[in-house]
């Protein structure tokens, strides 16, 4: 089953539950009315009556309250706590980086903060939120005043998108920066309990400071490398929160010694925005959708096998203008479209309401790498044209 929500729903996962029959149930009014065969909620709560292993699928964050208040009596409840509240998360994994450093803070004792008491530089996130906002890193005091005023403001915008399950402004976790390179990977965990990875994808930036979502990448060799290192990660994750019948993206860094720590784990979903899944998709045929809600175990060996070894990429075109979206007018897509070499799908974005022009899949080969790397540090003001008075 599927629960289905703002902000985005893709082509291809509506292509899914078409395919394959899934029930779903539109909780945020996101889908063209007849376009798909809907179920409603009283059939999804009967069905987790009779069905112990049920599994839903959410697209969306903003579907856990439709969660939380209708499948109160299951075990889902309690997983999407531990994983959506960063200091419960961290709690959870203490056991296994014992010497690893957090400290939760509320919004109003900001001020309060001894600077001495952190390691510098760190990390200052909500316990509870969604794409970047207020993921801040601080390297010094006089950076923790400008910080402190970019949460303030990104605060008040957030509140207006989002419901208070997904936007917490009321708690704050500082951690120490996790070193090394950044990875998402998309997983779920059977009836049994066992860890089955569908995706990996590196998460690129642009400068030590950087913390956008800008690039993510996939390729054979990318899962060659870290699949049976993520996979023993999830394996003991799952024994601890003792999780079955899940789905979660996960987010990790891996240092220059192999040393593994997580970042998050955002529970009830693949990446944001239909991303991740639909990236897997395209590079390796396989389907991370159905892969979960048919109980389907890839065989990574034959489709490594049969991968090509070109980078597929997802490219999130967030407003980095530092002009306001209410003050652009448009934004140059197909100027953007002839800097790659073999763009693969284009998903145009209300950026008035999102801050986000849209998100750009790409193939690239290797000896072309820097189209990437080039739109990576882009600004994007190149692409937008701002109203003249």
């Amino acid at each position: 089953m599927i629960l289905l929500d703002k902000p985005y729903v893709s082509k291809f996962l509506k292509e899914t539950i078409v395919k394959y029959n899934f029930p779903a149930l539109d909780t945020g009014n996101v889908t063209e009315n007849g376009e798909l065969s809907l179920i409603s909620s009283e059939q999804i709560i009967q069905h987790f009556h009779d069905n112990t292993n049920s599994r839903i699928y959410t697209n969306s964050e903003n579907s856990i309250n439709w969660i939380v208040n209708h499948l109160s009596f299951t075990k889902l409840p309690e997983y999407i706590n531990v994983f959506k509240n960063k200091v419960e998360f961290r709690k959870l994994v203490q056991g296994m980086y014992p010497n690893f450093f957090f400290k939760e803070v509320l919004l109003h004792d900001l001020d309060d903060i001894q600077l001495a008491d952190l390691p510098m530089p760190f990390i200052i996130k909500p316990a509870v939120g969604f794409l970047s906002l207020g993921v801040h890193k601080v390297v010094n005091e006089h950076d923790w005043v400008r910080v402190k005023q970019l949460i303030r403001e990104e605060f008040t915008d957030a509140q207006a998108l989002f419901p208070i399950e997904v936007v917490n402004a009321s708690s704050f976790l500082i951690e120490e920066v996790i070193a090394g390179e950044e990875f998402a990977f998309d997983a779920y965990f059977d009836e049994n309990g066992q860890p089955v990875v569908l995706g990996i994808m590196k998460h690129l930036f642009s400068s030590d400071k950087d913390v956008s979502d800008r690039v993510y990448y996939t390729s054979k060799e990318l899962v060659m490398t870290y699949l049976r290192q993520f996979t023993q990660f999830v394996e003991e994750l799952g024994k601890r929160a003792e999780l079955k019948n899940f789905p979660v993206h996960v987010e990790v860094r891996v240092d220059e010694n192999g040393k593994l720590i997580p970042i998050e784990v955002n529970p009830m979903r693949f990446g944001g925005w239909c991303t991740t899944a639909d990236l897997t998709y395209l590079a390796t045929g396989l389907n991370p959708y159905h892969c979960f809600l048919s109980n389907i175990q890839p065989d990574w060996n034959q489709i490594l096998k049969t991968m090509d070894d070109e980078i597929y990429s997802l490219i999130i075109l967030d407003n980095s203008t530092k002009v306001p979206s209410s003050q652009i007018t448009q934004f140059n897509y197909e100027k953007l479209l002839s800097r790659f070499c073999n763009p693969l799908e284009l998903r145009k974005i209300d950026f008035k309401m999102y801050s986000i022009f849209g998100m750009l899949f790409t193939k690239t080969p290797k000896d072309k790498f820097t189209e990437i790397e080039e739109i990576l540090g882009s600004d994007l003001r190149e692409f937008i044209h701002v109203e003249t008075h």
